[in-house]
């Protein structure tokens, strides 16, 4: 698909969820309304759902030593007409055979990104045969990817050099060493799926929040980090939460008690519009190599004039890309608690999401079985499913996923379910 409203964009890049030709980025915003509105606007693209696609990240390591730095000129050789501007290529980077586009993170993560498919099945087809090639491109150069959400070998290096991971680095280390760690050595795996309805939209982004522990555990691959055993069941996500929690922390809370209770009136677009205004600037784009952002400003406070540097529609949509909380709208529902999955493995917490979202009637169900433990976030990332509350969650919530799978035809159906029994079968330890 080439309509950019639609377009699965990669993290490093603007928000690009505006029309076509839109020649008002530069317009400044003058007053926090006008940035509230900007944010709304942008934030939720509502309609029938019709569309899923994913984003895969992987560790990448050396096929003889994992345990090795990676080089950049390696990686480079290796991606050839599909190396990113990130990297220094001089070309625009090729997609995919089946239409991916490849991307590369700050410690040399590389992450392909979907498409938009317009089901399962042709999702699944598409990833698999880009997943394929882009693996036999890095095994000509002695590389492999990884099969776990953080690096089991090595401890954070930065290889990407761009002003905006220079002035994130900042920002991050004045907290701690978690940032760094995030950005260099975690790989996630994203679901990428339609708001909905306008009817629709506050129930599945409700859902799509309470699912995170329960899914988490499930999924949970990253125990070993740099050589050592944490003790984590994700140490991927033990890693985000430990930082600001106004960056990656969820956006609202679901509150109900069910999803009948007259409670359930979740405003998801002033959810965002609040946390989005909260959180603290970690780069400002500028002209020349510095982009930090003033110490301890926040994007309220640039709204409100707190400094003299005019606030453009660009400026709120870059901002945007800067938040990492678990669930993050992008005009789609963009899920990002996820661990990334061993080899084909991705296709099976894809597509759970997807069935329980399948219709209204199973997504208020799959609620109500996810709000028990809706906020279980720091038990999910240690635990996984040893916690007796998320194991139970869990299993209720796959096997209402396993009687939804009608967009996966029947061998697919099949791989799925074997994948489900088996993670439900290995509780008290990881995916290896």
């Amino acid at each position: 698909m080439s309509d950019p409203a639609r377009t699965f964009d990669h993290m490093t890049q603007s928000i690009r969820l505006t029309a076509e030709g839109d020649a008002d980025a530069a317009a400044v915003l003058r007053t926090q309304s006008e940035v509230e509105a900007r944010i709304r606007a942008i934030c939720f693209k509502t309609g029938p759902p019709t569309l899923i696609g994913a984003e895969l990240e992987w560790t990448l390591h050396d096929s003889a030593a994992p345990e090795a730095p990676l080089a950049v000129e390696t990686l480079r050789q290796a991606l050839g007409w599909h190396t990113p501007a990130t990297l220094g290529s001089p070309h625009p980077p090729r997609s995919l055979p089946a239409g991916g586009t490849i991307s590369v993170e700050p410690g040399g993560q590389v992450e392909i990104s979907s498409a938009p498919a317009a089901s399962l099945t042709v999702l699944h087809a598409a990833v698999e045969a880009d997943r394929a090639y882009l693996t036999a491109l890095l095994e000509s150069a002695g590389l492999t990817l990884g099969a776990h959400g953080i690096d089991p070998h090595r401890t954070p290096r930065r290889l990407v050099r761009t002003p905006r991971y220079d002035a994130m680095e900042r920002a991050f280390d004045a907290r701690g060493d978690d940032g760094r760690v995030m950005m260099c050595s975690t790989a996630g795996l994203q679901a990428c799926l339609d708001a909905g309805t306008e009817s629709e939209l506050a129930l599945r982004w409700a859902t799509v929040t309470a699912l995170g522990p329960p899914l988490l555990a499930v999924f949970a691959t990253s125990r070993r980090h740099a050589g050592r055993d944490t003790g984590l069941a994700s140490a991927r996500m033990a890693t985000w939460w430990a930082m600001d929690p106004r960056l990656t922390h969820p956006v609202g809370v679901p509150t109900p008690r069910s999803s009948a209770d007259p409670a359930f009136s979740a405003d998801p677009a002033g959810d965002w519009v609040r946390y989005a205004l909260a959180a603290p600037l970690t780069c400002v784009r500028r002209d020349g190599g510095c982009w930090d952002a003033p110490a301890g400003a926040t994007l309220g406070d640039w709204a409100r004039g707190a400094f003299p540097l005019a606030l453009t529609i660009a400026d709120v949509d870059y901002h945007l890309s800067t938040l990492f909380p678990p669930v993050r709208p992008r005009g789609y529902l963009e899920v990002r608690y996820l661990d990334a999955q061993p080899g084909g493995d991705w296709i099976t917490p894809v597509a759970v999401l997807s069935a329980l979202l399948s219709d209204s009637r199973t997504t208020s169900a799959a609620l109500d079985l996810a709000l028990p433990t809706a906020g279980r976030w720091v038990e999910a990332a240690r635990c996984g499913l040893t916690d007796p509350e998320l194991h139970r969650a869990a299993t209720t919530l796959l096997d209402l996923a396993a009687r939804h799978l009608d967009d996966a035809g029947p061998e697919l159906r099949d791989r799925i379910t074997q994948t489900i029994d088996r993670r439900l079968a290995d509780a008290h330890g990881e995916t290896r």
